[in-house]
């Protein structure tokens, strides 16, 4: 019980309080993307969502996990970002900051599509952070998957389809 909701808890608690000092350190909240990594287009992995094959870059640590696909002005059809714990069983929020193209993010546990939300929008210029909307599975899962927006209405990918994580 502890793993699953106190971990995640100090997890996020810990972001807000890094992002913090780093927007007081810039000294304009302005100046707090600079601060946030790219994606390395480190080695690229396939895994399967339903019938449909995604070539996938991995944020499998802290760093990775916070910068996501920040930055990141498109991606090719079957392109994406899976998002690997620490520990199974996470229950992580996400948020849009810094993102420049919609997603669909795809919450998967025990090796199943567990919730998609579909369609997300980025978030218009300017927006605070504390205005930026936020997005979470409602139950513990092991991964989370960026893909373009669409990308599961195109796939008919649902809730329940199981996913092949073998090739990570």
């Amino acid at each position: 019980m502890f793993k699953h909701i106190i971990l995640p808890i100090l997890g996020v608690l810990v972001f807000i309080v890094v992002v913090g000092l780093l927007v007081r350190k810039s000294g304009s909240p302005g100046l707090a993307n600079i601060f946030i990594p790219k994606p390395t287009g480190g080695p690229v992995k396939t895994i399967t969502v339903s019938a449909a094959k995604i070539d996938v870059q991995i944020a499998d640590t802290a760093e990775k996990r916070v910068a996501g696909l920040s930055g990141v002005t498109s991606l090719k059809e079957n392109e994406g970002m899976l998002f690997v714990f620490d520990a199974k069983g996470v229950t992580p929020l996400f948020w849009m900051k810094g993102m420049l193209i919609p997603l669909d993010l795809i919450w998967i546990g025990d090796g199943k599509i567990v919730k998609i939300d579909k369609n997300i929008p980025i978030p218009p210029p300017g927006t605070p952070d504390v205005n930026l909307q936020t997005y979470s599975p409602g139950a513990p899962v092991d991964y989370v998957l960026e893909v373009n927006a669409g990308f599961s209405d195109r796939n008919s990918v649902n809730v329940e389809d199981d996913v092949d994580l073998s090739g990570i």
